[in-house]
């Protein structure tokens, strides 16, 4: 069964702030096919963004599949707050990177319940990992 990429199948992907010390995501797809395979498929789950991102759970604040908009969306806590010395992305539209290469199998048109599968991460590591390592100043 082939692979596509999230970048390729999704409609719109981003980050943004969600105040000074959040950030939130939103993947949206432009028909409902797509949109409910990805969302069986568990590629955007609570524990795959925890993977994705190499954060621990309580580092998500909210995680909604949001059907009248064909939109999964979830919001994490930033590492640091915005604007903070060292805070590379002060407006958070950066962040979603690691969400495009995230690989998902294609509807299987002779079996369409068969499309749930798992996530292939290759992207580069994580940023929300490294920064997890490293000292603040007191």
């Amino acid at each position: 069964m082939a692979r596509r990429k999230l970048s390729d199948i999704a409609k719109t992907t981003r980050s943004k702030n969600a105040g000074v010390d959040k950030i939130t995501f939103d993947v949206i797809f432009s028909d409902r096919a797509t949109y409910d395979q990805v969302r069986e498929s568990g590629v955007l789950s609570r524990a795959a963004v925890c993977r994705i991102f190499g954060i621990d759970a309580a580092q998500i604040t909210d995680h909604v599949e949001f059907d009248p908009a064909l939109a999964i969306k979830f919001t994490i806590y930033r590492r640091m707050p915005s604007g903070s010395p060292g805070d590379a992305d002060i407006f958070g539209s950066q962040q979603y990177g690691p969400l495009l290469d995230i690989e998902c199998r294609q509807v299987d048109e002779l079996h369409p319940s068969r499309c749930v599968v798992g996530v292939i991460c290759r992207s580069s590591p994580s940023p929300w990992r490294a920064a997890s390592t490293r000292r603040t100043r007191p």
